[in-house]
């Protein structure tokens, strides 16, 4: 399924907290666009609404920002690929380990080259100034569950 809504900045707080609430253990969500597309916005969305009370900082130094409870109620890995430059780099983040029991947040999917995840949800984020379109590609396994109409 595809879906498709035209947004401000003002309503990705809200967008993101939708998603982030339907979040379960396994669920990958790849969210592409261009550099201050607001990729990091919906993820910061995403794990307020998964109970952050604290800022959530971008993970593109780490590469990997993980939460845990107490801090949230579902173990949700925050990933940034940008400065990843090799295929081979992506092995050494062990990012399966992370979908036993929580779900990834991943910034920049296009770095991951061959790896992919084919029920990962892909969210694509264009515009410019407050103006902002998001495009979804909804996977079988979030269509009962996806939270936007």
């Amino acid at each position: 399924m595809s879906f498709r809504t035209d947004y401000t900045l003002a309503d990705a707080e809200r967008i993101g907290a939708v998603i982030g609430a339907a979040l379960v253990p396994g669920d990958v969500v790849l969210l592409s666009g261009d550099l201050g597309a607001g990729k990091t916005t919906l993820a910061r969305a995403m794990l307020k609404a998964r109970g952050l009370a604290g800022e959530a900082p971008s993970p593109t130094f780490a590469i990997v920002q993980p939460y845990a409870p107490p801090e949230v109620d579902l173990p949700i890995a925050h990933v940034d690929l940008y400065r990843i430059e090799q295929e081979d780099e992506l092995i050494e983040l062990g990012l399966d380990d992370y979908l036993y029991d929580g779900a990834l947040l991943i910034e920049w999917p296009e770095r991951l080259g061959g790896q992919g995840w084919p029920e990962a949800l892909a969210l694509r984020i264009s515009g410019a100034g407050d103006a902002r379109v998001l495009t979804a590609e909804v996977p079988a396994a979030w269509e009962t569950r996806w939270p936007l109409r």
